[in-house]
Protein backbone atom coordinates (compact mmCIF):
# COMPACT_ATOMS: atom_id res chain seq x y z
CA UNK A 1 0.00 0.00 0.00
CA UNK A 2 1.63 3.13 -1.50
CA UNK A 3 2.25 5.89 1.87
CA UNK A 4 -0.42 8.28 0.78
CA UNK A 5 -3.24 5.30 0.79
CA UNK A 6 -1.71 4.54 4.27
CA UNK A 7 -2.09 7.30 5.61
CA UNK A 8 -5.54 7.83 4.18
CA UNK A 9 -6.29 4.42 5.49
CA UNK A 10 -5.44 4.58 9.58
CA UNK A 11 -6.76 8.46 9.12
CA UNK A 12 -10.44 7.38 7.99
CA UNK A 13 -10.56 4.37 9.88
CA UNK A 14 -10.33 6.28 13.08
CA UNK A 15 -12.75 9.24 11.87
CA UNK A 16 -15.47 6.35 10.95
CA UNK A 17 -15.28 4.84 14.13
CA UNK A 18 -15.88 8.54 16.08
CA UNK A 19 -18.21 9.39 13.98
CA UNK A 20 -20.38 6.06 14.64
CA UNK A 21 -20.34 6.99 18.26
CA UNK A 22 -20.75 10.16 17.64
CA UNK A 23 -23.95 9.10 15.70
CA UNK A 24 -24.96 6.88 18.05
CA UNK A 25 -24.93 9.53 21.05
CA UNK A 26 -26.45 12.34 19.04
CA UNK A 27 -28.03 10.98 15.79
CA UNK A 28 -31.25 12.70 16.80
CA UNK A 29 -29.92 16.53 17.92
CA UNK A 30 -31.32 19.11 15.52
CA UNK A 31 -28.72 21.36 13.82
CA UNK A 32 -30.78 23.36 11.40
CA UNK A 33 -34.38 24.90 10.55
CA UNK A 34 -35.40 24.81 7.39
CA UNK A 35 -37.43 27.73 5.78
CA UNK A 36 -40.13 28.31 2.86
CA UNK A 37 -37.90 31.07 1.48
CA UNK A 38 -34.81 27.67 1.70
CA UNK A 39 -37.26 25.28 -0.25
CA UNK A 40 -38.26 27.21 -2.98
CA UNK A 41 -34.37 29.03 -3.30
CA UNK A 42 -32.23 26.57 -3.98
CA UNK A 43 -31.98 24.66 -0.49
CA UNK A 44 -29.64 27.52 0.45
CA UNK A 45 -28.00 27.66 3.93
CA UNK A 46 -29.55 24.48 4.62
CA UNK A 47 -27.03 22.41 6.76
CA UNK A 48 -27.38 18.69 5.54
CA UNK A 49 -24.03 17.64 4.31
CA UNK A 50 -20.54 16.24 5.15
CA UNK A 51 -17.62 17.06 3.41
CA UNK A 52 -14.09 17.10 5.16
CA UNK A 53 -11.47 18.93 2.24
CA UNK A 54 -12.50 22.42 3.13
CA UNK A 55 -15.01 24.71 5.19
CA UNK A 56 -16.31 28.10 3.73
CA UNK A 57 -16.62 31.09 5.93
CA UNK A 58 -18.55 33.98 5.57
CA UNK A 59 -15.79 35.91 6.81
CA UNK A 60 -12.39 34.28 6.08
CA UNK A 61 -13.67 32.56 3.55
CA UNK A 62 -12.03 29.08 2.51
CA UNK A 63 -9.95 27.27 4.51
CA UNK A 64 -8.81 23.88 3.49
CA UNK A 65 -8.12 21.77 6.57
CA UNK A 66 -8.42 24.62 8.90
CA UNK A 67 -5.80 26.74 6.68
CA UNK A 68 -6.74 29.82 5.08
CA UNK A 69 -5.19 30.86 1.28
CA UNK A 70 -2.39 33.10 2.63
CA UNK A 71 -1.09 30.13 5.16
CA UNK A 72 -1.33 28.03 2.54
CA UNK A 73 0.87 29.97 0.63
CA UNK A 74 3.00 29.88 3.23
CA UNK A 75 3.25 26.51 4.24
CA UNK A 76 2.55 24.46 1.02
CA UNK A 77 5.94 23.13 -0.37
CA UNK A 78 6.67 24.98 -3.33
CA UNK A 79 8.82 23.82 -6.84
CA UNK A 80 12.35 22.66 -6.02
CA UNK A 81 13.38 25.33 -8.58
CA UNK A 82 12.58 29.44 -7.92
CA UNK A 83 9.10 28.49 -6.98
CA UNK A 84 7.36 31.18 -5.08
CA UNK A 85 4.20 29.34 -5.46
CA UNK A 86 2.37 26.21 -3.49
CA UNK A 87 2.28 23.30 -5.59
CA UNK A 88 -1.46 22.05 -5.80
CA UNK A 89 -0.28 18.40 -5.16
CA UNK A 90 0.53 19.42 -1.61
CA UNK A 91 -3.00 21.06 -1.35
CA UNK A 92 -4.49 17.66 -2.34
CA UNK A 93 -2.42 15.84 -0.02
CA UNK A 94 -3.83 18.28 2.90
CA UNK A 95 -6.80 18.16 1.67
CA UNK A 96 -6.72 13.96 1.67
CA UNK A 97 -5.23 13.63 5.12
CA UNK A 98 -5.64 17.14 6.48
CA UNK A 99 -1.87 17.29 7.54
CA UNK A 100 0.42 19.39 5.67
CA UNK A 101 3.08 17.55 3.42
CA UNK A 102 6.76 17.66 3.97
CA UNK A 103 8.83 18.81 0.33
CA UNK A 104 9.44 14.47 -0.09
CA UNK A 105 5.89 13.89 -0.01
CA UNK A 106 4.77 15.84 -2.56
CA UNK A 107 7.58 14.73 -4.54
CA UNK A 108 6.55 11.36 -4.19
CA UNK A 109 2.69 12.18 -5.21
CA UNK A 110 4.02 14.39 -7.85
CA UNK A 111 5.74 11.50 -9.43
CA UNK A 112 3.66 8.78 -8.58
CA UNK A 113 0.67 10.92 -11.07
CA UNK A 114 3.23 10.89 -13.68
CA UNK A 115 3.55 7.40 -13.80
CA UNK A 116 -0.09 7.61 -13.67
CA UNK A 117 -0.80 10.05 -16.45
CA UNK A 118 -0.76 8.21 -19.54
CA UNK A 119 -4.48 8.64 -21.32
CA UNK A 120 -5.54 5.35 -22.87
CA UNK A 121 -5.23 6.11 -27.11
CA UNK A 122 -9.38 5.61 -27.20
CA UNK A 123 -9.88 8.29 -25.56
CA UNK A 124 -8.04 11.25 -27.42
CA UNK A 125 -10.03 9.62 -30.69
CA UNK A 126 -13.31 9.86 -29.35
CA UNK A 127 -12.35 13.55 -28.63
CA UNK A 128 -11.77 13.73 -31.88
CA UNK A 129 -14.72 12.37 -33.35
CA UNK A 130 -16.37 15.51 -31.70
CA UNK A 131 -16.75 18.78 -34.15
CA UNK A 132 -13.55 20.90 -33.24
CA UNK A 133 -15.78 23.84 -32.56
CA UNK A 134 -17.50 21.50 -29.71
CA UNK A 135 -17.19 23.86 -26.90
CA UNK A 136 -14.04 22.60 -24.49
CA UNK A 137 -16.21 21.89 -21.43
CA UNK A 138 -18.17 19.53 -23.46
CA UNK A 139 -15.03 17.70 -25.01
CA UNK A 140 -13.73 17.58 -21.48
CA UNK A 141 -16.96 16.27 -20.44
CA UNK A 142 -16.51 13.60 -23.16
CA UNK A 143 -13.04 13.03 -22.41
CA UNK A 144 -13.58 12.16 -18.89
CA UNK A 145 -16.45 9.73 -19.55
CA UNK A 146 -14.02 8.07 -22.14
CA UNK A 147 -11.65 7.21 -19.62
CA UNK A 148 -14.64 5.23 -17.44
CA UNK A 149 -13.78 1.92 -19.37
CA UNK A 150 -10.57 1.81 -17.05
CA UNK A 151 -12.20 2.42 -13.89
CA UNK A 152 -10.63 0.50 -10.81
CA UNK A 153 -13.90 0.64 -8.95
CA UNK A 154 -16.38 0.15 -11.69
CA UNK A 155 -14.17 -3.12 -12.45
CA UNK A 156 -13.92 -4.39 -8.62
CA UNK A 157 -17.56 -3.83 -7.97
CA UNK A 158 -18.14 -6.00 -11.15
CA UNK A 159 -16.01 -8.26 -9.63
CA UNK A 160 -18.32 -8.81 -6.29
CA UNK A 161 -16.18 -5.65 -3.85
CA UNK A 162 -16.56 -5.58 -0.60
CA UNK A 163 -18.22 -2.64 0.38
CA UNK A 164 -14.98 -2.23 3.06
CA UNK A 165 -13.02 -1.87 0.26
CA UNK A 166 -14.77 0.89 -1.66
CA UNK A 167 -12.29 3.60 -0.49
CA UNK A 168 -9.40 1.66 -1.82
CA UNK A 169 -10.77 1.37 -5.16
CA UNK A 170 -12.36 5.32 -5.41
CA UNK A 171 -8.67 6.54 -4.12
CA UNK A 172 -6.46 4.37 -7.54
CA UNK A 173 -9.44 5.65 -9.24
CA UNK A 174 -9.03 9.65 -8.31
CA UNK A 175 -4.97 9.18 -8.83
CA UNK A 176 -5.20 8.25 -12.15
CA UNK A 177 -8.36 10.47 -13.13
CA UNK A 178 -6.30 13.76 -11.84
CA UNK A 179 -3.25 12.06 -12.74
CA UNK A 180 -4.32 12.14 -16.74
CA UNK A 181 -6.74 15.03 -16.54
CA UNK A 182 -4.47 17.78 -17.53
CA UNK A 183 -2.89 15.67 -20.33
CA UNK A 184 -6.93 15.58 -21.68
CA UNK A 185 -7.34 19.21 -20.87
CA UNK A 186 -4.21 20.47 -22.92
CA UNK A 187 -5.03 18.05 -25.85
CA UNK A 188 -8.57 19.49 -25.87
CA UNK A 189 -6.71 23.49 -26.09
CA UNK A 190 -4.47 22.12 -28.83
CA UNK A 191 -7.19 20.70 -30.67
CA UNK A 192 -9.28 23.53 -30.85
CA UNK A 193 -6.83 26.27 -30.71
CA UNK A 194 -3.63 24.88 -32.34
CA UNK A 195 -4.58 23.14 -35.19
CA UNK A 196 -4.55 19.99 -33.40
CA UNK A 197 -0.48 20.12 -32.73
CA UNK A 198 0.28 18.83 -29.17
CA UNK A 199 2.83 19.10 -27.08
CA UNK A 200 3.80 16.02 -25.03
CA UNK A 201 4.13 16.22 -21.52
CA UNK A 202 7.41 16.79 -19.71
CA UNK A 203 7.94 14.24 -16.70
CA UNK A 204 10.81 16.53 -15.41
CA UNK A 205 8.16 19.09 -14.28
CA UNK A 206 5.47 19.11 -11.37
CA UNK A 207 1.80 18.82 -12.08
CA UNK A 208 0.20 22.40 -12.14
CA UNK A 209 3.78 23.06 -14.52
CA UNK A 210 3.29 20.27 -17.03
CA UNK A 211 0.22 21.38 -17.39
CA UNK A 212 0.81 24.76 -18.57
CA UNK A 213 3.98 23.18 -20.90
CA UNK A 214 1.48 20.89 -22.46
CA UNK A 215 -0.70 23.75 -23.17
CA UNK A 216 2.02 25.47 -24.75
CA UNK A 217 3.18 28.12 -22.41
CA UNK A 218 6.78 27.98 -21.11
CA UNK A 219 6.74 31.44 -20.01
CA UNK A 220 8.25 30.56 -16.02
CA UNK A 221 5.06 33.40 -14.99
CA UNK A 222 2.48 31.42 -16.49
CA UNK A 223 3.64 27.92 -14.72
CA UNK A 224 3.90 30.00 -11.53
CA UNK A 225 0.33 31.45 -11.84
CA UNK A 226 -0.86 28.12 -12.88
CA UNK A 227 0.26 25.93 -9.59
CA UNK A 228 -1.60 28.90 -7.78
CA UNK A 229 -4.80 28.97 -9.39
CA UNK A 230 -4.83 25.13 -9.66
CA UNK A 231 -4.82 25.94 -5.81
CA UNK A 232 -6.88 28.60 -5.51
CA UNK A 233 -9.64 27.11 -7.52
CA UNK A 234 -9.04 23.15 -6.08
CA UNK A 235 -12.38 23.03 -3.58
CA UNK A 236 -14.78 25.41 -2.22
CA UNK A 237 -16.81 23.09 0.61
CA UNK A 238 -19.18 20.65 -0.63
CA UNK A 239 -22.61 22.68 -1.38
CA UNK A 240 -21.51 24.70 -4.69
CA UNK A 241 -23.04 22.91 -7.35
CA UNK A 242 -19.79 20.87 -8.89
CA UNK A 243 -19.28 19.74 -5.66
CA UNK A 244 -22.95 18.54 -4.81
CA UNK A 245 -23.08 17.27 -8.45
CA UNK A 246 -19.97 14.67 -7.41
CA UNK A 247 -21.04 14.00 -4.26
CA UNK A 248 -24.60 13.15 -5.66
CA UNK A 249 -23.95 10.80 -8.17
CA UNK A 250 -21.26 9.37 -6.11
CA UNK A 251 -23.94 8.43 -3.28
CA UNK A 252 -25.26 5.89 -6.15
CA UNK A 253 -22.09 4.07 -5.95
CA UNK A 254 -20.86 5.64 -9.46
CA UNK A 255 -17.53 5.63 -10.06
CA UNK A 256 -15.34 9.02 -9.97
CA UNK A 257 -15.36 9.25 -13.65
CA UNK A 258 -18.98 9.27 -13.96
CA UNK A 259 -19.39 11.56 -11.00
CA UNK A 260 -16.61 13.98 -11.92
CA UNK A 261 -17.96 14.25 -15.58
CA UNK A 262 -21.41 15.31 -13.10
CA UNK A 263 -18.92 17.93 -11.94
CA UNK A 264 -17.96 19.32 -15.54
CA UNK A 265 -21.36 19.35 -16.39
CA UNK A 266 -22.62 21.51 -13.39
CA UNK A 267 -19.56 23.94 -13.94
CA UNK A 268 -20.45 24.56 -17.57
CA UNK A 269 -23.65 26.24 -16.54
CA UNK A 270 -23.22 30.48 -16.62
CA UNK A 271 -24.40 30.40 -13.03
CA UNK A 272 -21.24 29.09 -11.80
CA UNK A 273 -18.00 28.37 -13.86
CA UNK A 274 -18.12 30.96 -16.84
CA UNK A 275 -17.85 34.08 -14.81
CA UNK A 276 -13.98 33.96 -14.95
CA UNK A 277 -14.43 34.75 -18.78
CA UNK A 278 -18.12 36.72 -18.56
CA UNK A 279 -15.74 39.10 -16.04
CA UNK A 280 -13.29 39.48 -18.95
CA UNK A 281 -15.47 40.27 -21.49
CA UNK A 282 -17.51 42.79 -19.64
CA UNK A 283 -14.14 44.48 -18.70
CA UNK A 284 -12.88 44.11 -22.82
CA UNK A 285 -16.38 45.19 -23.52
CA UNK A 286 -15.79 48.46 -21.41
CA UNK A 287 -12.42 49.15 -22.85
CA UNK A 288 -13.70 49.03 -26.56
CA UNK A 289 -16.68 50.94 -25.44
CA UNK A 290 -14.94 53.72 -23.52
CA UNK A 291 -11.95 53.91 -26.51
CA UNK A 292 -8.85 53.88 -24.11
CA UNK A 293 -7.08 50.76 -21.92
CA UNK A 294 -6.15 53.28 -19.27
CA UNK A 295 -9.84 54.44 -18.26
CA UNK A 296 -10.07 56.55 -15.06
CA UNK A 297 -11.79 55.61 -12.04
CA UNK A 298 -14.62 58.00 -12.82
CA UNK A 299 -14.87 56.84 -16.27
CA UNK A 300 -15.12 53.10 -15.00
CA UNK A 301 -17.73 54.18 -12.73
CA UNK A 302 -20.17 55.76 -15.21
CA UNK A 303 -19.78 52.42 -17.11
CA UNK A 304 -20.71 50.19 -13.96
CA UNK A 305 -23.77 52.61 -12.86
CA UNK A 306 -25.07 52.04 -17.09
CA UNK A 307 -24.37 48.58 -16.68
CA UNK A 308 -26.22 48.48 -13.74
CA UNK A 309 -28.98 51.08 -15.05
CA UNK A 310 -29.65 48.55 -18.01
CA UNK A 311 -30.79 45.47 -15.57
CA UNK A 312 -27.63 43.75 -15.49
CA UNK A 313 -25.02 42.35 -13.05
CA UNK A 314 -21.42 43.07 -12.17
CA UNK A 315 -19.83 40.17 -12.97
CA UNK A 316 -17.34 38.55 -10.68
CA UNK A 317 -18.77 40.91 -7.95
CA UNK A 318 -21.08 39.35 -4.85
CA UNK A 319 -20.74 35.82 -3.39
CA UNK A 320 -23.59 34.10 -2.36
CA UNK A 321 -21.73 33.13 0.78
CA UNK A 322 -18.52 35.58 1.27
CA UNK A 323 -19.26 38.86 3.01
CA UNK A 324 -15.61 40.62 2.64
CA UNK A 325 -13.12 40.45 -0.24
CA UNK A 326 -12.20 36.75 -1.30
CA UNK A 327 -9.27 35.39 -0.20
CA UNK A 328 -8.80 34.04 -3.49
CA UNK A 329 -9.28 37.37 -5.15
CA UNK A 330 -6.50 38.59 -2.67
CA UNK A 331 -4.41 36.30 -3.58
CA UNK A 332 -3.97 36.92 -7.45
CA UNK A 333 -4.07 40.31 -7.04
CA UNK A 334 -1.04 39.63 -4.45
CA UNK A 335 0.64 37.51 -7.23
CA UNK A 336 -0.56 40.56 -9.91
CA UNK A 337 1.36 43.08 -7.81
CA UNK A 338 4.60 40.85 -7.72
CA UNK A 339 4.89 39.61 -11.09
CA UNK A 340 3.09 41.97 -13.86
CA UNK A 341 2.32 45.32 -11.93
CA UNK A 342 2.50 46.99 -15.59
CA UNK A 343 -0.30 45.69 -17.72
CA UNK A 344 -3.25 47.97 -18.58
CA UNK A 345 -5.65 45.40 -17.86
CA UNK A 346 -4.67 43.97 -14.62
CA UNK A 347 -4.82 48.03 -13.28
CA UNK A 348 -8.46 47.96 -14.78
CA UNK A 349 -9.28 44.99 -12.73
CA UNK A 350 -7.73 46.73 -9.68
CA UNK A 351 -9.36 49.85 -10.53
CA UNK A 352 -13.02 48.28 -10.45
CA UNK A 353 -12.34 46.95 -7.04
CA UNK A 354 -11.70 50.57 -5.98
CA UNK A 355 -15.24 51.38 -7.82
CA UNK A 356 -17.72 49.01 -7.63
CA UNK A 357 -18.12 48.24 -3.73
CA UNK A 358 -19.41 51.77 -2.89
CA UNK A 359 -21.54 51.43 -5.76
CA UNK A 360 -23.39 48.17 -4.66
CA UNK A 361 -23.10 49.06 -1.14
CA UNK A 362 -25.23 52.34 -1.88
CA UNK A 363 -27.92 50.24 -3.89
CA UNK A 364 -28.81 48.90 -0.06
CA UNK A 365 -29.54 45.31 -1.56
CA UNK A 366 -26.26 43.60 -1.65
CA UNK A 367 -25.08 41.58 0.94
CA UNK A 368 -21.58 41.27 -0.61
CA UNK A 369 -20.59 43.90 -2.57
CA UNK A 370 -16.59 42.86 -2.99
CA UNK A 371 -15.17 40.53 -5.93
CA UNK A 372 -14.94 36.72 -5.86
CA UNK A 373 -12.40 34.90 -7.31
CA UNK A 374 -13.17 35.32 -10.98
CA UNK A 375 -12.62 39.20 -10.79
CA UNK A 376 -9.19 38.90 -11.30
CA UNK A 377 -8.34 35.49 -13.02
CA UNK A 378 -9.21 36.66 -16.84
CA UNK A 379 -6.68 39.52 -16.74
CA UNK A 380 -4.18 37.10 -15.82
CA UNK A 381 -4.84 34.56 -17.82
CA UNK A 382 -5.04 37.40 -20.57
CA UNK A 383 -1.67 38.89 -19.83
CA UNK A 384 0.11 35.66 -20.07
CA UNK A 385 -1.34 35.40 -23.62
CA UNK A 386 -4.50 33.03 -23.14
CA UNK A 387 -6.78 34.84 -24.85
CA UNK A 388 -9.39 32.18 -25.14
CA UNK A 389 -12.13 32.50 -23.19
CA UNK A 390 -14.39 29.73 -23.52
CA UNK A 391 -11.74 27.73 -22.40
CA UNK A 392 -11.14 29.43 -19.31
CA UNK A 393 -14.09 27.13 -17.61
CA UNK A 394 -11.53 23.97 -18.35
CA UNK A 395 -8.57 25.18 -16.40
CA UNK A 396 -11.20 25.66 -13.25
CA UNK A 397 -12.23 21.93 -13.59
CA UNK A 398 -9.00 20.63 -13.43
CA UNK A 399 -8.28 22.23 -10.49
CA UNK A 400 -11.87 21.59 -9.28
CA UNK A 401 -10.97 17.16 -9.07
CA UNK A 402 -8.33 18.10 -6.10
CA UNK A 403 -11.01 18.68 -4.03
CA UNK A 404 -14.05 16.99 -5.38
CA UNK A 405 -12.42 13.37 -5.06
CA UNK A 406 -10.81 14.14 -2.16
CA UNK A 407 -14.53 14.37 -0.57
CA UNK A 408 -15.00 11.47 -2.81
CA UNK A 409 -12.58 9.28 -1.16
CA UNK A 410 -13.88 10.63 2.54
CA UNK A 411 -17.91 9.45 0.95
CA UNK A 412 -16.67 6.32 0.47
CA UNK A 413 -14.16 5.87 3.61
CA UNK A 414 -17.05 6.87 6.22
CA UNK A 415 -19.86 5.23 4.02
CA UNK A 416 -22.04 7.80 3.23
CA UNK A 417 -25.79 6.73 2.14
CA UNK A 418 -27.05 6.96 -1.31
CA UNK A 419 -28.42 10.87 -0.91
CA UNK A 420 -32.09 11.41 -1.24
CA UNK A 421 -33.46 14.63 0.21
CA UNK A 422 -37.77 15.17 0.39
CA UNK A 423 -39.45 17.00 -2.00
CA UNK A 424 -42.53 18.34 -1.47
CA UNK A 425 -45.01 20.19 -3.99
CA UNK A 426 -46.82 23.17 -4.04
CA UNK A 427 -50.35 21.79 -2.71
CA UNK A 428 -48.25 20.42 -0.28
CA UNK A 429 -46.79 23.84 0.92
CA UNK A 430 -50.28 25.53 0.89
CA UNK A 431 -51.85 22.82 2.26
CA UNK A 432 -49.40 23.13 4.96
CA UNK A 433 -49.73 26.62 5.55
CA UNK A 434 -53.40 26.24 5.94
CA UNK A 435 -53.24 23.31 8.83
CA UNK A 436 -50.88 25.82 10.68
CA UNK A 437 -52.80 29.12 10.17
CA UNK A 438 -55.90 27.08 11.27
CA UNK A 439 -54.38 26.25 14.39
CA UNK A 440 -53.26 29.69 15.02
CA UNK A 441 -56.56 30.78 14.96
CA UNK A 442 -57.94 27.75 17.17
CA UNK A 443 -55.29 29.60 19.43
Amino acid sequence: MDPLKQLFYEKSQALGKEVRELLKEHGNKKVDDVSLDQVFGGMRDITCMLWEPSLLDAEEGIRFRGYSIPELRDKLPRAAVNGKEPLPEGLFWLMLVGEIPSKEQVKWLTENWVRRANVPEHVFRTIDALPADTHPMTQLSVGVMAMQNTSVFAQRYTAGLNKTEYWDATYEDTMYLIARLPRVAAYIYRRVYQKGEQTLPDISLDWGANFAHMLGFEDAGFKEYMRLFLTIHADHEGGNASAHATHLVGSTLSDPYLSFAAATNALAGPLHGLANQEVIRWILKMVDTLGTSKPSREQISEYVKSTLGSGRVIPGYGHAVLRKPDPRFMAQRQFAEDNVPDSDLIKIVWKIFDVVPPILTSLGKVKNPWPNVDAHSGALLMHYGMKEHNYYTVLFAVSRALGVLAAQCWARALSLPLERPKSVTTKWVKDYLEKEFKVAAEN
